[in-house]
């Protein structure tokens, strides 16, 4: 069967079934019935089909995708139904559709208010909308007709047309428009010069009906300077609806406004999905804007109680007057549920070591999503070391092989759009007592103080409790405890203090013991001070810091000093004859001198710098005897003439007197030869020094002349070298180079009697180069031989 005609029938709708097997159906008529709707898939046997004719029905809508099976389709005849809405893309699919009929609808909004109801039409030739409610026309109501030939908008008493609004129809040949009802004004002028220019105008009937100036004059003979916006008869839309988010159960209201200076009645209507709301609940006033007092705003509010998931979807108002119809914004409307729990976490109890399970889920809408804190954080230490698991599809929340730091408050979220719902649980881990550091045996004298320290931890935290002999500690005054039992001090322990001493660490899993014995020992010496020094360890220890950082400083003011003393030293060597220091000068500037012969050499001598002058000690002298030292070199081998400060008056370092230690002296040679080897200066006791063979010359000086040598420096005289002899008879000076006629001895030995006086021993005994040395040094017996 090709041809089917079932007119004038009571058909309501047109389904699959009834239309079942005819698969090679081209023609179809279905007019004078009434058909009010199209089941999705009615036409899955009819893909075959070229013509349909519904004219004269119910149909008030066409869906997106009512007609999608009709791939083959070419005519279409809708005509003379009630369609008010056509939906976007309405005829995706028909690809072969080149004439389409619907005359004599209720069509406006799809025009006026489209972005695209007939996209999808490309073979389309020829569209008829006469006898429509259509009052102007969008930019892109036609869009997607780039190959129509034939446009009817006749029968409709159309206002305005927006510019461009036929711009894609490059392929248009005829145009119809009848209508007298045209708002002349700076929207329309582009649409005479337009219609002339495509030779359109034969067709088009447009007369304009405001301003009255212009009246019944038609727009082709309207000069395009009388097109102006001196006022605003249409409505303008100056407030849009907003997109709304409501929680199911909410009231919601939609606000818009427009403005017009026509007095014409306002009419209001609000659209849901693109269909009039006719029993909505609206609220409509009107103001005079304030700087244009000719011109009223329009407000319409719609009101929306207990909003449920029917209210979901897309709102627009539409303000109509006279002179035509302004559509406002889609604004949507999404409704949502507010999460609620179906399972919620609960508090729990469990061992370390083993796993923790908590549950958690809501409902809502949209689907909430779940997210878990810490403490109110998301710092999760199983989660670094990956013993947290979540498994969505079971809403449990796992924790394996728990560990202390895992106890904590558990919070379980869940959001949507809607808002949130939280829900905590705390988890508690238990652990048995056990000692954070091992209790040690201790060992005290009496009179000391004793502390043991039991630090215990577990969970719940233990009680601690100490025995004594595995019983419980007698208290007195001097058994003292911290918070918590951890620290026991016994203060001015006695012998009966010792024993074994057990720290009992109990808690709700169980109870652990730790030991200690301790020791008394009697109250003597070194013991005793030691258990002082324990009792009193924290004053020691900032005692002990004071007085290092005081060392520490008095090093390096010692190290500068040193440095800079050395430095003196090195660069106040003099080679004159004489050297007069005068007595106020510190020992330490006079403390130089150099050793040299007149002209007289030897490449082994050298300068006595103060490395090698290590002060000599006097082994006794007094004001009547000479004064006596133990040694004439130093252990490096090098020697050098001492003037002690026991033969002053007073045992001052530098007498005021010019006439000081009078003795008469000679000048002195201190050239010497080096030895040829540094040996210790100390062998078996007796100290033993280098020094070369002498001859012994003494020289008078002249009455009253006497020579008053510095603290190291060498007077010259004759070329003679003396030295300073102590011996028992008293000190005496001998000269290093012995006549020819005297044989020179091999050693020259030196004896220091050994001072009794243990008090003497230790005194330090002051030098006239400014240096001490301490009287224990006096003990040694040295001798000084040639090393040849």
């Amino acid at each position: 069967m090709q041809i089917l005609h079932l007119e004038h029938n009571s058909l309501t709708e047109v389904n699959s079934g009834s239309l079942y097997g005819l698969r090679s159906l081209q023609q179809l008529y279905l007019s004078n019935n009434s058909i009010s709707k199209i089941r999705s898939g009615g036409w899955s046997f009819c893909q075959k089909l070229q013509e349909l004719v519904l004219s004269h029905n119910n149909l008030t809508r066409l869906d997106e995708g009512s007609l999608a099976d009709l791939g083959s389709l070419t005519v279409l005849r809708l005509s003379h139904n009630s369609i008010n809405l056509i939906a976007d893309e309405a005829f995706k699919g028909l690809q072969k559709l080149r004439i389409l009929e619907l005359d004599h609808n209720e069509i406006s909004g799809t025009i006026e208010d489209s972005n695209g109801a007939f996209r999808g039409l490309d073979s389309l030739t020829k569209l008829s909308l006469f006898g429509n409610k259509i009052k102007s026309v969008a930019r892109n109501a036609f869009s997607g007709l780039g190959a129509l030939e034939h446009l009817n908008l006749g029968g409709n008493a159309m206002r305005s047309v927006q510019e461009a609004a036929f711009g894609e129809m490059k392929m248009l040949k005829e145009l119809y428009i009848n209508s007298e009802s045209f708002l002349c004004d700076c929207h329309l002028k582009w649409l005479p010069p337009w219609l002339t220019s495509r030779k359109l105008q034969s067709n088009v009937k447009a007369l304009c009906a405001h301003p009255e100036s212009l009246q019944n004059k038609s727009v082709f003979s309207v000069p395009l300077r009388s097109f102006v916006c001196d006022d605003l008869p249409k409505p303008h839309i100056t407030v849009h609806p907003e997109k709304t988010m409501a929680v199911v159960g909410k009231d919601i209201r939609f606000s818009c406004s427009a403005a017009s200076s026509s007095s014409s009645t306002m009419t209001f209507v609000w659209k849901k999905d693109n269909e009039i709301l006719h029993n909505a609940e609206t609220e409509n006033f009107a103001n005079i804007r304030e700087k244009d007092g000719d011109v009223m705003v329009y407000t319409t509010i719609l009101h929306l109680r207990n909003v449920t998931f029917e209210h979901d979807g897309q709102y627009q108002c539409v303000i109509t007057n006279h002179f035509g119809s302004t559509y406002s914004n889609k604004a949507g409307l999404v409704v949502n549920v507010l999460p609620s729990f179906t399972k919620t976490p609960r508090d729990n109890t469990i061992r370390t070591g083993t796993t923790a399970r908590l549950e958690c889920a809501a409902d809502g809408y949209p689907t909430p999503e779940i997210a878990w804190q810490k403490d109110g954080g998301t710092d999760f230490p199983a989660a670094r070391e990956r013993r947290m698991h979540v498994m969505p599809d079971d809403d449990v929340f796992f924790i394996t092989d728990v560990k202390i730091e895992d106890m904590g408050v558990y919070s379980c979220t869940a959001q949507n759009p809607a808002g949130s719902v939280s829900a905590n649980a705390t988890l508690t881990i238990l652990e048995m007592p056990f000692l954070a550091h091992p209790l040690e045996d201790r060992t005290v004298s009496a009179g000391a103080t004793l502390a043991l320290q039991c630090k215990a931890s577990g969970s719940p935290p233990p009680r601690i409790t100490w025995l004594k002999g595995d019983e419980p500690l007698v208290m007195t005054e001097r058994h003292h405890f911290t918070p918590g039992n951890q620290l026991l001090i016994i203060r001015n322990v006695v012998q009966e203090d010792a024993g074994k001493y057990t720290c009992e660490m109990s808690n709700t899993l169980g109870t652990e013991r730790a030991y200690s014995q301790v020791s008394i020992f009697p109250a003597s010496g070194c013991v005793l001070e030691s258990s002082k020094m324990e009792g009193t360890m924290t004053f020691g220890i900032i005692t002990i810091a004071v007085v290092c950082s005081i060392v520490l400083t008095s090093l390096v003011w010692v190290c500068i000093i040193y440095q800079t003393r050395k430095k003196r030293e090195e660069y106040s060597v003099t080679n004159t004859d004489e050297t007069i220091v005068p007595p106020d000068v510190p020992s330490y500037l006079s403390s130089q001198g150099i050793c040299s012969s007149e002209g007289i050499g030897n490449t082994d001598v050298e300068a006595c710098n103060v490395g090698y002058r290590q002060p000599r000690l006097c082994i006794g002298c007094n004001a009547d005897e000479p004064c006596k030292t133990d040694g004439l070199f130093s252990t490096d081998g090098y020697g050098y003439q001492v003037v002690c400060t026991d033969c002053l008056e007073g045992r001052a370092m530098y007498s005021k007197d010019p006439d000081y230690c009078p003795q008469p002296l000679s000048s002195i040679d201190c050239s010497y030869e080096k030895p040829q080897s540094n040996q210790d200066g100390y062998r078996n006791g007796t100290e033993q020094s280098h020094l070369p063979n002498c001859q012994q010359n003494y020289r008078k000086t002249d009455a009253g002349d006497f020579v008053y040598p510095s603290n190291h420096e060498r007077v010259f005289g004759d070329q003679k070298s003396h030295v300073l002899i102590s011996d028992a008879q008293g000190s005496h000076l001998e000269p290093l180079i012995w006549s020819h006629d005297q044989a020179a001895p091999d050693c020259l030995t030196l004896h220091a009697p050994r001072v009794s006086d243990p008090l003497q021993e230790t005194k330090l005994t002051a030098l006239s180069n400014g240096h001490t040395a301490p009287r224990e040094h006096r003990t040694h017996h040295g001798s000084s031989c040639d090393s040849k």
